[in-house]
Order: C-alpha cells, then sequence, then structure tokens
C-alpha cells in the first residue's frame, strides 16, 4: 500500500505531512469533507513529518516566485530529498498545483498527486496550521502570510516605470472613447447651433473648428467685415472666413435668444476643450509607445500597435503569441463563427487598420496581412525582452514589408531575410557602442569639473599690510624628538627705490 505524504508550502516555510489510510480517504470522499473542520478527528489521519521554515523574507518571495510558475526551488528540492523516505518507489507525493507536481516527479523522481482526497487534506491543514505546527498562533502565521502576500504582489505588480505597458492600454482605451464622445458631441453642436446658422455646416466641414467657429461667431448678426481678421486666425483660410462673413448676412436661419447663445458657446467649449486633450493624449500615447514597443511603433504606428497589446493584455503577452495569432487578433468572434459555419477564416483582425492592408490588391491582402503578422511577432518579441529599446530592427521590418508590397505589385525581388536582419543587427551594435562612448565622455566631464572646482577650492593666497600677494610654503624640519615643527617663509617682492 502506497504511503501517502502532502506537501503545504506556508509563508513562513515547508510543511511536510504523513496521512494515515489513505486508501480508506480515496474512497470514503464525505467523510473526509467532514473531518476536515474537525481537529481531533483530523489529527488522527495527518501528522506532520517536518518543517522548514524559511530564514529571510528574501528567501521566502524567491521560493514563492518559482513554485507559482511551476519551478521547484533549491530549498524544497533539498528538504524533499532529506525528509521523505530511501525508498520511493511505494510513496505518492500530495500537491495542490498540478505543475508543481510535474517538476518534482521530474527533478526528484517522486509520483505526484493533485486529484481525490488531496485538496481536502490540504484544506485541513490550511485550517488547522497553527495547531498542527508548533510555535505557531493564528496572529504569527497571518503576519507571515500578509508580509509575503504584499512583496509577492509588488514584485508582481512592479515593472520598469519607463516601460510600463499598462499605460498604453489605458491610453487607447481613453483615446477610443474620446473619439466616440467628440464625435457625438460634435454631431449635437451642429445640430443645435444650426437652428440659428444652418450655412456654417457646408463651410466649415471639420468637427473640430466647426466647434472653434461657433463658440467664436456666438450670434451671427454681430459679424461684420471687421471680423474677417479673426476668422482667419481660425480657419487659417481667408476664403472660408469671407464666406463664412457673406453667409451670415444672408442667413435663413431663426433667431435666438442670449441663454440659449450662451449654452451653445459653453457646449462648444468644451467640445473644443475634449479636442485639444485628444491630441495631447495621442502625444502621450507616441511618447509612451516610443519609450515601450519602438520596434512595433515603427512598423505599424502608435494606435495599431497599441491597441495589438490592448488586445493581448500586456506586451509579454503578445511577444508570446504566435503570428497566426497576431494576424486574427481582433477577429475572434469572425474565427469562431466561420469555424462553425465552416466557411472561410478572416484574414486579418487590428492589423486591418494599418496602411500596408490598404495599400495591397485584393488579391494580395490575405499574404501581406500574413507577412505583416510575422514581423509584428518579431517586432513585440525584441521590445519586450531587449535591454535597451530602439526604433532600428522596426525600420528594417518595415522595409520588408514595403518590399514585399513592390514585389505583389511589380514583381521586383525583395532582399533576404538575413541580410536585412545583419544589417540591424550591426547598426544595434553600433548605436550601443556610441551611447558607451558617450556615457564615458560625461564621467569624464563630471570628473573634471569636479576636481576643477577642488583645484579652486584648495588655492589660498595671502596678502601683505600693503596689499601685495605672498606665496606661502610650509617647511618642516625634524627635531631630536622625532617631531615636526612648520616654519613659514615669507617671500615679498622688491621694492624699487627712487
Amino acid at each position: 500500500m502506497a504511503k501517502l505524504f502532502v506537501l503545504y508550502e506556508h509563508a513562513a516555510g515547508f510543511g511536510l505531512f504523513s496521512v494515515s489510510e489513505f486508501e480508506e480517504i480515496s474512497m470514503l470522499m464525505p467523510q473526509v469533507e467532514a473531518s476536515v473542520t474537525d481537529l481531533s478527528r483530523f489529527n488522527s489521519i495527518v501528522k506532520l513529518v517536518s518543517f522548514s521554515s524559511f530564514k529571510t523574507a528574501v528567501a521566502a518571495l524567491e521560493n514563492a516566485n518559482a513554485i507559482s510558475e511551476g519551478i521547484v526551488p533549491s530549498d524544497l528540492a533539498g528538504f524533499l530529498d532529506t525528509t521523505l523516505p530511501a525508498k520511493r518507489k511505494k510513496l505518492t507525493l500530495g500537491v495542490a498545483d498540478s505543475k508543481l507536481g510535474a517538476a518534482i516527479a521530474e527533478a526528484l523522481s517522486i509520483q505526484c498527486n493533485h486529484t481525490g482526497a488531496v485538496p481536502e487534506i490540504i484544506r485541513g491543514i490550511r485550517i488547522h496550521f497553527t495547531s498542527l505546527v508548533k510555535g505557531f498562533t493564528p496572529t504569527s502565521a497571518g503576519v507571515a502570510q500578509l508580509g509575503l502576500g504584499h512583496s509577492y504582489s509588488r514584485a508582481k505588480v512592479k515593472f520598469n516605470v519607463h516601460r510600463s505597458d499598462n499605460m498604453i492600454i489605458q491610453s487607447i482605451a481613453m483615446l477610443d472613447l474620446l473619439d466616440k464622445d467628440i464625435n457625438t458631441f460634435s454631431m449635437r453642436i451642429r445640430e443645435w447651433y444650426s437652428y440659428h446658422f444652418p450655412e456654417l455646416v457646408k463651410i466649415v466641414p471639420e468637427n473640430h473648428m466647426y466647434a472653434k467657429v461657433a463658440q467664436h461667431i456666438k450670434d451671427r448678426k454681430t459679424l461684420t467685415q471687421e471680423s474677417v481678421p479673426e476668422l482667419e486666425e481660425i480657419l487659417m483660410d481667408s476664403q472660408k472666413a469671407q464666406a463664412i462673413v457673406d453667409a451670415a448676412k444672408m442667413s435663413m436661419g431663426m433667431d435666438i435668444s442670449l441663454v440659449d447663445l450662451m449654452n451653445i458657446q459653453m457646449f462648444a467649449g468644451r467640445v473644443v476643450r475634449l479636442s485639444d486633450y485628444r491630441k495631447q493624449l495621442a502625444e502621450y500615447l507616441h511618447s509612451k509607445m516610443n519609450s515601450v514597443a519602438p520596434n512595433l511603433q515603427s512598423l505599424i504606428g502608435d494606435q495599431v500597435g497599441a491597441r495589438l497589446i490592448s488586445k493581448a493584455g500586456s506586451l509579454t503577452n503578445l511577444a508570446k503569441y504566435p503570428a497566426s495569432t497576431v494576424q486574427i487578433l481582433g477577429a475572434e468572434k469572425a474565427l469562431f463563427r466561420a469555424l462553425k459555419t465552416r466557411t472561410n477564416t478572416p484574414k486579418y483582425g487590428l492589423l486591418y487598420h494599418s496602411t500596408f492592408i490598404g495599400r495591397a490588391g485584393v488579391k494580395n491582402k490575405g499574404r501581406i496581412s500574413r507577412f505583416l503578422a510575422n514581423k509584428c511577432s518579431i517586432a513585440s518579441r525584441i521590445d519586450c525582452f531587449t535591454d535597451t529599446p530602439s526604433s532600428i530592427f522596426g525600420d528594417a521590418l518595415r522595409q520588408q514589408v514595403e518590399d514585399r508590397l513592390k514585389f505583389y505589385e511589380s514583381g521586383e525581388p525583395p532582399r533576404k531575410n538575413v541580410e536585412v536582419m545583419e544589417e540591424a543587427i550591426a547598426l544595434a551594435d553600433e548605436q550601443q557602442e556610441n551611447q558607451k562612448k558617450k556615457d564615458k565622455k560625461k564621467k569624464k566631464k563630471k570628473r573634471q569639473s569636479g576636481a576643477a572646482a577642488d583645484d579652486t577650492n584648495g588655492d589660498t593666497t595671502m596678502k601683505s599690510e600693503n596689499g601685495e600677494d605672498m606665496d606661502t610654503t610650509v617647511l618642516t624640519e625634524n627635531t631630536v624628538d622625532g617631531s615636526e615643527e612648520p616654519k613659514k617663509k615669507k617671500k615679498k617682492k622688491k621694492k624699487q627705490e627712487e
């Protein structure tokens, strides 16, 4: 009969428990569930074999990170190797995680199990942990769990501040929301102000500019020939400014009260401010993409690259995706509908908004989307795992897509991928060397400036009673006792006698 041991990972260390009557337990699951909450019954079945506590909080965090990723840490391997019996053929180790069990079985050749009665036994150990392991109280165990939980969560959330892809995900979501809101508000301001000045819509069709002009004009009857320069500053077009003044004189719109004009003006100001903030947010997204994913940015642009990262959840997840997944990312509904109805699967998802898909012919859209997805996958992996982000590889990949478009149109053969990548690697190495040289020069300048400051602070001059400069040097002579007595020697300039 196989002997069952259960491994329990606590915030304070690793615990190994032996379970008696394993065969009976596996057959009587309801009785096991009922005995979990009763300490006396549970203690007769499960007993502590050994407990290995973590030495420091850093060691606890390292072990927790390794276990969460399904890796057997060295502390756990040594603990199991020394604690478990030598004969391990008739032995089963119960674990909570199947990945960890597979790793232990591969590293230590121990049969592991995570099903059956094992989860209930681990639940009972978690409930009665302070009673089974001596030296722990509910308060101390809770403090250890709270400390490790904070440090583990902080390590997972903490990332490079300058390369945080969470800011990109939030920015592109806010950008899409602003686009919808600005479009809705612009249509509302057009409809609202058109009761008073309907001819303005045809002269100024752009939403942002229409809101600016409506905010400036207010009542159309106040427009005169003197208003043309002010409108020209807003529109940057003298013909449109003159056309607005001419249309205001012959407008078919209804008269409007002062209160209604005030509300229209306030609403137009809100639309203008939202449009200005949208531009600032687009610039912010551009700067974040340049620091987080410069190669993906130079390949397909800010917004398409940011939408790919947002859809994947993070840049790391996007780097893990194969090119076939990147190609249809964003077209999941169409893909499953095609698989269900057994029709043609979609050729592209979010990549459809790229300029390369629009420039390709109808027959070549599928091929260029597949090629572009391949290059996007490469660019995202370079951005994710490189230490010094740069857009060199993204420019090279973009040129490859351009060459492939030319090949589909004119038949001109593109360059080989090996040649392009070798050139990009050489450029990246050269850029790193130049950066190192610049850093060295900066350090030298700092040292020289510091040394010059020390020299200026160390130079001292003395002046005589007449105001003349005097050099001061200190001479030391050894006395009989071996001590040194300082003597000052003054050199004065000779006075010329008349």
